[in-house]
């Protein structure tokens, strides 16, 4: 099921929004706190972003360029102010389309549908991965804290990602460091360790705190 994130102040054009949406076999989630949009999209995780471009707070392009700097999910701004520099201004900051208000919601819901057809029909899985605001971004192998980037050795990326895809579980050191195998290169145990110790720290510097949780004589795992 795709998820979407609407950021809409009217609450109106949100509940209609979410209730037209729902009924084509969408989670919908409708933005609660206009001034912490970061920690709600992080936590949610959507596939596709529908936001308005006058917000409380920050505006709709301050929004999207936060969400590019972490994601490549699909966004579709709203606006009523349809005037071609506002369309320019949201495709120039990241925007992937652009409805004018006021909408039929079946264009809006073809819209909807046309944009996933094309950003997942050859996509096997989420380029986006997420902790309790930790964001792992496999496509450009980085991690995200509130707002801080990390940028993270091929090693470093591949233990968070396997630990990630495993939420919850317990991830041996061997089957991490199967993971690691690298052309002829095969990280030994003592390495593992190493690496584990740096990254950890690495973590610590952006205030990310036991995100990886060391089982004795078991391997690591995600923190609850």
């Amino acid at each position: 099921m795709y998820k979407i994130f609407v950021i809409e102040d009217d609450n109106v054009i949100s509940g209609e929004i979410q209730s037209h949406l729902q009924k084509w076999g969408y989670e919908v989630k409708v933005t609660d706190d206009f001034s912490d949009i970061m920690s709600q999209f992080s936590k949610y995780a959507p596939q596709l972003v529908l936001m308005d471009i006058m917000l409380p707070f920050y505006n709709g392009y301050y929004w999207c360029n936060e969400i590019r700097k972490v994601s490549k999910v699909p966004i579709i701004f709203l606006s009523s102010a349809g005037d071609n520099m506002n369309i320019v201004m949201a495709m120039n900051m990241g925007g992937d389309d652009f409805i004018t208000k006021p909408f039929d919601l079946e264009v809006l819901s073809a819209k909807v549908q046309a944009m996933l057809r094309r950003s997942y029909a050859f996509q096997s899985q989420t380029s986006l991965l997420e902790h309790k605001g930790v964001i792992l971004n496999i496509s450009d192998a980085s991690l995200w804290y509130q707002d801080k980037k990390v940028e993270l050795t091929k090693n470093e990326f591949k233990i968070l990602q396997i630990l990630f895809e495993n939420m919850g579980n317990t991830v041996s050191r061997e089957q991490i460091m199967k993971r690691l195998w690298d052309n002829e290169c095969f990280v030994d145990d003592n390495t593992l360790t190493v690496n584990m110790t740096r990254m950890r720290k690495k973590l610590e510097e952006i205030g990310i705190i036991n995100l990886v949780q060391t089982k004795k004589g078991m391997g690591y795992k995600i923190g609850e």
